[in-house]
């Protein structure tokens, strides 16, 4: 089932076109990970799709409608955006941070009702939050604040949840603790998740589809084993690398061994003389 399409989709920058004819279905009840190298415009397209940024050209469609033409408390209500490094204000705890997920419900400046209360707690404990729903956000560790936040996403209520590279700047532990967590979300919620992945080894772990994207557009779309390919790497990362299949689950493997054509710097410092050729030449030898 799909619910969440983009069609014929221009994002830009002022002038600067980043992303073109954009024609992506996200699958229903699935993890999907944006994958491609820095600057390839899949952080955009991810802010596109969750209502952030608005596109020069088509449409973000949920249900056949635009979301751009939605109200925004309809929209909040039908998904929910982790963007990068998030920020909370001092002394914040986790129980209020977590309580702003039930804005979307709320009418004018009304107080939450006994249903309000009991979705944050459930999102609170269904993310391993419970004993540091009275500490500071900015008291926890990182991979603690990322599961407050995530908890915040889940007390929106919503089926779809986007994420922007949600293990940056954690330590190995922290990351498989927060993807774990998307991971248990989508197989006991059916919870839709897009995710914009840096690691691709994380990707093809934790995603059952995958979107590969190059100069904002998409260069591979479907499984881990249709993406992950020494062609589609070549193509979008300029790398080559053996695919290998992962011993304990069998999902591909990037394993890069050499860049695709001879880097920049190697490049550079071919046209550069040694010093000893410098000094020669100073010295007319």
């Amino acid at each position: 089932m799909i619910r969440l399409t983009t069609s014929e989709l221009d994002i830009a920058y002022d002038d600067r076109l980043i992303v073109q004819n954009l024609n992506i279905a996200i699958p229903q009840g699935k993890i999907t990970a944006l994958v491609g190298a820095n600057g390839s415009g899949k952080s955009t397209i991810l802010k596109t799709m969750a209502r952030i940024m608005n596109p020069t050209k088509g449409n973000v469609l949920l249900d056949g409608k635009s979301i751009h033409k939605q109200s925004t408390k309809e929209v909040a209500k039908q998904l929910a955006i982790l963007p990068q490094n998030p920020t909370a204000p001092d002394g914040l705890t986790v129980a209020e941070l977590v309580s702003y997920g039930r804005f979307p419900y709320q009418k004018g400046f009304g107080s939450m009702t006994k249903e309000d209360r009991s979705i944050v707690q459930w999102s609170i404990e269904a993310t391993g939050m419970g004993e540091f729903a009275d500490r500071p956000v900015d008291h926890l560790s990182g991979g603690q604040r990322q599961r407050a936040w995530i908890a915040m996403a889940l007390a929106q209520e919503t089926d779809i949840l986007f994420l922007d590279e949600p293990t940056t700047f954690l330590d190995m532990a922290h990351q498989l603790e927060v993807l774990h967590l998307l991971q248990k979300l989508n197989e006991l919620n059916n919870r839709t998740i897009v995710m914009v992945v840096h690691d691709l080894n994380h990707a093809t772990r934790y995603a059952q589809h995958m979107i590969a994207i190059k100069n904002g557009k998409v260069s591979g779309e479907g499984t881990p084993v249709e993406v992950v390919t020494p062609d589609i790497m070549r193509e979008v990362f300029n790398i080559e690398a053996d695919i290998v299949p992962d011993p304990r689950t069998g999902v591909p493997l990037c394993l890069p061994f050499a860049l695709a054509g001879a880097p920049v710097a190697e490049k550079v410092l071919a046209n550069v003389p040694s010093k000893k050729r410098e000094l020669a030449a100073a010295s007319g030898a």
